[in-house]
């Protein structure tokens, strides 16, 4: 090789490298983009149709329906069964892995629903509803719909598609929330709720097989599965854990409260997700492809890591801290006094939901890394260690084990970082460098916010004002602070528009 050659290799080189990083850089800028107008526009929609709703019917067709909701997600995860996480990290699927998945997740599912059918009795016994046994094998027919869009979600997630997964999301949630609001204004009560996850599920299997290009094949071939299986086991075990964890108040409330609480706590859990879901689903939709498409420069990875951290810190600590600053106001003009009750226990749950997306980003860095393993365990010694908890505080009263529940929700992100360390050596003290100012920012202007609009009693220009004055507070002291990652997201908005 001369020297012109060996030039002429370097520059390739150079230019390839530089290449590949702005396009991993773009590809993770769009993904953020449109996940963030996904989840955006969905809890938009959700409020709406969450505000409507909650006029029309009682707390105790809340708490109908929300009882059931550690059921279905439970089916939920069996029937998927941890293929899906096993997918979107194959580079590349082929159609024999996606037919095969496919498969497995129908043949499960009827599976699962004949053993809830059946099931349904002893559910209604012990909530002491009869009413469950229909609304129940009503409801879980919504797994066995949804069984077969599972693999076409795989899919759009693995080629990062989130333009079609928000439309997708958008049209499904306007039709089920429509549907739920015309029979919530004919008094079928909780049966509303019921045919909104159904039509919901239904119209997203519709949108799923339209913006994709894989279609099953009717040679059915388990070999595929069978080769997965050891990295999917530990996620279908995690991820059970984890529908445990974040249900298991509902599972106890729904025992020894009267569903009216119960109907309250699941209303304050909703708002606090959709509020938390809108940063936490964004993320879920890029971290685990982009983080894997680095899994062969640790160096990067966690560079990628850390710029995530930074912009999950960025949006949920104002967004969350500010929820729980207007939540009294906010729950009384939206759906109403009937749901004060739940106030309180929205306030604590909305410091939980601050963190979430930590969660999210720590366990998509484990899966990306090839280490279900350590997803599966880290997980399950997080449920048990949260039984304990529930064990020591159930006996004081709803509140206090929702507060003990906010409180280990957070600790537990310690555990996580111990693991993201072995990983990618990834610091606690860069953890906190990167968060710990958000954090403290959105105290003060949440501080700041209350004591300067406290003289305000008119509620719809309490709720305006501190939503005003917290926003120009927070943009004013990022300003000042010369926040990059906000520099960044008004440059990107700027090549958008």
């Amino acid at each position: 090789m001369n020297f012109k050659q060996f030039v002429l290799f370097l520059h390739l080189i150079f230019f390839r490298t530089a290449y590949t990083m702005e396009s991993l850089k773009e590809k993770t800028a769009k993904g953020l983009f449109w996940g963030a107008m996904n989840n955006g526009t969905m809890q938009i929609l959700n409020v709406l149709i969450g505000i409507f709703l909650g006029r029309l019917l009682s707390p105790a067709d809340y708490g109908i329906v929300g009882v059931l909701t550690i059921f279905t997600l439970i089916a939920g995860n069996l029937q998927s069964s941890g293929f899906s996480q096993a997918l979107i990290n194959l580079n590349p699927p082929t159609a024999k892995d996606y037919n095969s998945v496919f498969w497995f997740n129908v043949i499960s599912s009827l599976c699962i629903y004949a053993v809830l059918f059946l099931c349904a009795p002893l559910i209604a016994d012990y909530f002491h509803q009869p009413c469950l046994v229909s609304v129940s094998r009503f409801v879980f027919l919504g797994f066995v719909i949804s069984s077969l869009g599972i693999v076409q979600n795989a899919y759009l997630i693995k080629n990062m598609m989130n333009r079609e997964i928000a439309i997708i999301n958008f049209i499904a949630l306007v039709v089920s929330g429509i549907t739920g609001i015309v029979l919530a204004l004919n008094k079928m009560a909780y049966w509303s709720l019921a045919w909104q996850q159904i039509v919901y599920i239904t119209v997203m299997n519709i949108g799923r097989y339209y913006y994709t290009r894989w279609r099953p094949m009717l040679h059915i071939d388990f070999g595929p599965v069978k080769r997965m299986f050891s990295f999917s086991v530990k996620v279908l075990i995690t991820n059970i854990i984890n529908t445990l964890s974040g249900n298991i108040l509902t599972l106890i409330f729904g025992r020894i409260f009267p569903i009216k609480d119960v109907g309250n706590y699941t209303q304050a859990y909703s708002w606090n997700s959709k509020a938390s879901l809108f940063l936490s689903g964004t993320l879920q939709q890029i971290a685990q492809p982009v983080l894997v498409s680095l899994q062969d420069d640790n160096a990067r990875r966690c560079h990628v890591f850390r710029k995530l951290m930074r912009f999950a810190a960025f949006i949920s600590f104002p967004v969350m801290l500010g929820f729980s600053l207007v939540s009294d106001e906010f729950i009384i003009l939206t759906i109403g006094r009937q749901w004060t009750d739940s106030i309180p226990l929205l306030r604590v749950l909305c410091l939980s939901g601050a963190f979430m997306p930590f969660h999210t980003l720590y366990q998509n860095l484990a899966l990306s890394n090839g280490r279900s393993d350590i997803y599966m365990w880290c997980n399950l010694a997080q449920f048990i260690s949260l039984i304990i908890v529930i064990l020591l505080f159930y006996q004081q009263g709803m509140m206090v084990m929702i507060e003990a529940y906010t409180a280990f929700t957070i600790l537990w992100l310690l555990v996580w970082q111990y693991f993201a360390h072995r990983l990618i050596g990834l610091r606690f003290w860069d953890v906190l460098k990167d968060i710990l100012p958000f954090f403290l920012v959105s105290m003060v202007v949440m501080g700041s916010t209350y004591f300067i609009t406290r003289p305000i009693d008119n509620l719809w220009l309490l709720l305006i004002c501190r939503v005003a004055v917290a926003g120009s507070l927070y943009f004013i002291i990022m300003r000042i602070l010369h926040a990059e990652i906000l520099n960044e997201c008004i440059r990107f908005a700027k090549r958008k528009l």
